[in-house]
């Protein structure tokens, strides 16, 4: 919900660093991998209880995953790029829940499971979405220098990373986090359903 703004809002900032970086021969591929390792590294430490440094890794990660779109059309964006990066941004959106639950199953597997599989519903409505998208030849007038349709909904990454964010914060909370922001993700889904139900009539 909040994507479009947020991007907008950062872009002049991302895309000056984007050109240092690819003055400097950086690619946007090595962008998205070393992100998507920083992420990971997000995980293990919350996994390990080290919550402020996971949320500082966190949000670097994310970071990251926003300059890499901007390393490549600074370049030249490719169908690789653009498969990698949504892959790996999956990837790391499971892994936090994952590890919010072994950093305390007693207290955090049930919640975790419950949004890892919203996560499976916003993450498929989306893909989905975009696969029959692109065979319409259906373009996104909201995220047009995306690779592919990018559609939105009331649990997009601004949202994930904020509720990710207190998750850091008040770990504790998790649980309480976990299941309200999985009940987002299921009006997501929702209102997806009905927006392809509709589009693809």
């Amino acid at each position: 919900m909040l994507d479009r703004a947020i991007q907008t809002a950062i872009k002049p900032v991302l895309n000056r660093v984007a050109q240092g970086l690819v003055r400097l021969g950086v690619g946007a591929d090595a962008v998205t991998l070393t992100g998507f390792v920083i992420g990971m590294a997000a995980a293990v430490a919350i996994a390990l209880q080290a919550y402020v440094l996971g949320l500082v890794l966190l949000l670097t990660s994310r970071l990251m995953d926003g300059l890499d779109g901007a390393v490549a059309r600074a370049t030249q964006p490719t169908d690789r790029g653009g498969f990698l990066d949504i892959t790996l941004d999956f990837l790391f959106y499971a892994a936090i829940p994952l590890a919010f639950a072994v950093a305390n199953p007693a207290q955090n597997a049930l919640p975790a499971a419950v949004l890892l599989a919203a996560f499976i519903g916003t993450g498929s409505s989306f893909l989905a979405f975009a696969v029959i998208a692109e065979k319409h030849q259906v373009a996104s007038t909201a995220f047009p220098d995306k690779s592919f349709y990018f559609l939105g909904g009331l649990t997009e990454a601004t949202e994930t990373i904020a509720a990710f964010a207190a998750m850091c914060l008040w770990p504790a909370a998790f649980p309480l986090i976990a299941y309200g922001f999985a009940v987002l993700c299921g009006i997501t889904i929702a209102m997806r359903i009905v927006w392809g139900w509709q589009r693809f009539g």
